[in-house]
């Protein structure tokens, strides 16, 4: 008759609550650290975001200029860059100048299209009102002029 095997003794490795604890705290500092660093880089990438937007559809504004003779109308806006407009459509439209949509700023507005601009009176204006939606502001919510 053969003896039974030696029983091993199975011992579990686990963390403690201490260390579990400890592990939480380490991570709750290092996230209050951090995290005002990336949110402040979040409104920077915002703000070039739109500006990199802003210089696609002024370029699209151009290739519309150079294919119709001007720039669209404020009533037709920038949605002349991807559809004909209805009204007062010019006959040497060869859009859609744009892949895709008009977008919508980094702060999901509308990007305001004037012509003839205000600023630019031989151009158009092309900005956005930033966070807030709105003229004017500070920090996040300051004006995007595509013009600087």
């Amino acid at each position: 008759m053969r003896s039974p095997a030696p029983r091993r003794s199975v011992r579990r490795r686990a963390f403690t609550l201490i260390e579990v604890l400890v592990v939480i705290a380490v991570i709750a500092i290092l996230a209050t650290l951090v995290a005002p660093n990336v949110f402040q880089h979040v409104g920077t990438a915002r703000a070039t975001t739109a500006r990199s937007q802003m210089e696609m559809l002024g370029t699209a504004l151009d290739a519309y200029r150079l294919d119709t003779g001007r720039y669209p109308s404020s009533a037709q806006g920038l949605d002349a860059l991807v559809t004909l407009p209805a009204t007062d459509a010019p006959s040497t439209w060869r859009g859609p100048y744009l892949r895709r949509a008009v977008p919508r700023d980094p702060w999901g507005n509308p990007y305001v299209y004037v012509f003839p601009g205000l600023a630019n009176p031989s151009g158009f204006d092309l900005l956005s009102y930033g966070a807030d939606g709105r003229p004017g502001g500070q920090g996040d919510d300051a004006d995007l002029l595509g013009w600087q």
